[in-house]
């Protein structure tokens, strides 16, 4: 005789699964029995929030539906964040929380929430299991919904009773089955391509929808045909390139920076697999004068600084091929002088031996330490602005930073899945510390499963990013500053290694080792922040060199 828990678990084997990040409970004990003889190896974390992180990053770099368990109530509640951060980074995670029986949900009773109003309003769909008989259904329509463009969160809440509810009839999961994407009307193909030609100074903004639909080859070819510049946000890093002639770097920072000399001067932006969430359009378009065109899986958000002169819905690659094949003039799409730039703000910090550490020498030397495929999480905070300008990114799904939600925490338990996807590559986490005081007891979960990550911690003692708003907003600070852990005892106490760079020229070595150590490495990085305000006033007299 086979559990309602049991063929649940078959229904996950069905997609595909093979593991869950989560934390057993009272009311998920029939799906923890189910596990046992199951080939999905379940991945025990020491908070829900962490598991829901981890099935957020496996989700991103792999296409397909990470998986988080927790129990009800706290449990539940405990993977919010992480739940919210994938569904608005687009990032496919299906989300399961035990509930208490549906004899008791009619009523106040221990630890009962309405779980499924609670997740309804951040996630795609949110559902709740009443009948065994569902859940073949229930299930393939959970996977089909997370995994379709644009990707997101589905949660399932499972009720105890339901779960351990015997069946009366063999069932089975349904046929997994995914649609083919359609390409784009031959109209609206020629549409874009007409306003291209007639354009002078047109320019590519690139989404993380391009990477999510493995449009970035169609990407460079495309720039590369009609000889248009490309500027990506924070999420699309490395769809071009950082060393390609046509590549302008990143955008999304508030302030004008030099990417956004490339916006000013365009008459035509070319949006790309964009995802609204990550750089509104009234910071790049706000005088509404530019003509926009569209290339996407899905319609255009509807907003005032976003209307279109072409929208071309189809597969991405596809719809850049035929466009590419269609336009006619050629473009002068010359970005030496920002590019310059750039390389040049990067290179004057190569030598830069002061203490604490400069932002800019950090990442140019964890530049020349990093291989091209090896994988940068970025968790949040003043770190991530600074490695959005300044990493030079090279491959699609290199360089990770959450942009939608922009949830601080994520950066430990992101750099153990990116690991356990890629167990070959390099993982590195960048994390202020306070950021990485939020998921840090993962560290043990990485040990366990003898996960090998290094994290740096840039250490200021600050909220370094809203100190950096409020030096800007009001020319003070407050109620920023906290203490710290000694870093490097602490990753001891774990039983990983610890590292404390104590001057600039030691940076790039400890970086060396910590991968060859393969385990768990801290690196405790004193950093001089000093630098954002100086970032900020050299912005604001920023004369395009365009």
């Amino acid at each position: 005789m086979t559990t309602a828990a049991e063929l649940f678990i078959r229904c996950l084997e069905n997609e595909g699964i093979d593991k869950i990040f989560g934390i057993p409970g009272e009311e998920n004990l029939y799906v923890m029995d189910a596990l046992r003889d199951s080939k999905i190896k379940f991945i025990t974390v020491r908070h829900e929030q962490a598991a829901a992180f981890m099935a957020d990053v496996h989700g991103r770099l792999t296409g397909k539906a990470g998986v988080c368990l927790a129990t009800l109530g706290p449990g539940a509640t405990n993977l919010i964040t992480g739940f919210a951060d994938a569904n608005m980074d687009r990032s496919p995670v299906v989300a399961i929380a035990g509930q208490g029986a549906t004899t008791r949900m009619h009523k106040e009773s221990h630890q009962i929430l309405d779980l499924v109003s609670l997740f309804e309003p951040i996630s795609k769909n949110s559902v709740e299991i009443l009948e065994a008989e569902i859940i073949p259904e229930l299930v393939r329509k959970a996977f089909k919904d997370a995994q379709a463009e644009k990707p997101g969160g589905v949660f399932i809440s499972f009720p105890e009773n339901i779960a351990g509810e015997v069946m009366t009839e063999t069932m089975l999961p349904l046929k997994v089955q995914s649609p083919l994407m359609p390409d784009a009307p031959e109209a609206k193909i020629r549409q874009a391509a007409e306003v291209i030609d007639a354009a002078k100074f047109p320019l590519i903004m690139a989404g993380n929808g391009v990477i999510r639909n493995h449009a970035t080859d169609a990407l460079v070819a495309f720039a590369e045909k009609l000889n248009i510049p490309v500027t990506q946000t924070f999420m699309a890093k490395g769809c071009i390139p950082f060393s390609h002639p046509l590549s302008l770097g990143s955008v999304g920072l508030q302030a004008h920076d030099y990417v956004a000399c490339g916006f000013d001067r365009a008459d035509v932006v070319i949006c790309v697999g964009y995802d609204m969430v990550e750089y509104h359009p009234h910071l790049w378009h706000p005088q509404k004068e530019k003509k926009l065109i569209h290339i996407d899986l899905n319609y255009a958000e509807v907003d005032a600084h976003y209307i279109l002169e072409a929208g071309v819905l189809g597969d991405i690659s596809n719809s850049l091929t035929r466009i590419a094949a269609q336009a006619k003039n050629t473009h002068a799409g010359k970005t030496e002088n920002l590019k310059g730039i750039i390389m040049d703000e990067l290179n004057d910090y190569a030598d830069d031996n002061s203490y604490p550490l400069k932002p800019q020498k950090i990442l140019f030397d964890t530049r020349e330490v990093m291989g091209d495929e090896d994988i940068l999480i970025s968790d949040v905070g003043a770190h991530k602005m600074w490695i959005a300008r300044l990493y030079r990114c090279m491959r699609p799904n290199t360089c990770i930073i959450s942009n939608g939600f922009a949830s601080m925490g994520m950066g430990v338990p992101g750099a153990i899945a990116a690991k356990m996807v890629y167990p070959q590559k390099n993982v590195l986490t960048i994390t202020g510390d306070a950021g990485f005081m939020m998921n840090s007891q993962e560290i043990e979960t990485a040990l366990r499963y003898n996960i090998a990550i290094v994290i740096m911690i840039w250490n200021d003692g600050e909220y370094g990013l809203i100190k950096w708003h409020q030096d800007r907003r009001f020319g003070h600070s407050n109620n920023i500053s906290f203490n710290n852990p000694d870093f490097v005892k602490y990753a001891e106490s774990f039983g990983a290694k610890g590292y404390r760079v104590e001057k600039a020229e030691d940076m790039a070595p400890i970086l060396k080792q910590a991968f060859v150590d393969n385990t768990v490495v801290i690196i405790d990085v004193a950093v001089d922040y000093s630098v954002n305000m100086q970032l900020t006033e050299k912005l604001g007299k920023l004369i395009c060199p365009l």
